[in-house]
């Protein structure tokens, strides 16, 4: 595909996707969530990603799974969550250094959204993956020198 084509098409869905500004906005994209979808895009992009989108992707995936969390912010974080799982959104996955900068900021505006339903349990249970993926020491800066850890070793 040419570039002009290719700049003419993420112009297109970035119209399309937009970022979501609100928590409303965030809960138009809940019924484009899947689960599949969301572990398929954590271990591809879970070392690009960071610590801190994962993490907060997964506060979110374990919040919205609590059977005491209310309708309205499993919504929210489903939402977020689909926005992050989106192939197409306001700034391509791809761009090196930006391209989950959106995707960062629909997952922290979820987080703050629904932060009372953000427990201590589900800190605990995404901290635990988190090791798993990320070492023990990854939240100090010290990242897993184990070369073949990753998302797959604990689903």
């Amino acid at each position: 595909m040419s570039p002009f084509f290719r700049r003419r098409r993420q112009r297109q869905a970035a119209e399309i996707a937009g970022t979501p500004e609100t928590p409303a906005q965030l809960r138009d994209y809940a019924d484009q969530y899947s689960e599949t979808r969301f572990w398929t895009k954590l271990s591809h992009v879970f070392k690009r990603a960071g610590y801190e989108l994962v993490e907060k992707a997964l506060w979110l995936h374990y919040a919205a799974q609590r059977p005491d969390t209310p309708q309205w912010a499993r919504a929210t974080a489903y939402g977020a969550l689909a926005y992050f799982i989106m192939p197409f959104d306001a700034v391509p996955d791809w761009l090196f250094g930006i391209g989950l900068t959106d995707d960062l900021g629909a997952l922290t505006l979820a987080v703050a959204t629904i932060s009372q339903y953000v427990d201590e349990q589900v800190k605990r249970q995404a901290s635990a993956r988190l090791a798993a993926w990320f070492g023990p020491q990854a939240r100090h800066g010290r990242p897993s020198t184990d070369p073949n850890a990753g998302p797959d070793d604990t689903l």
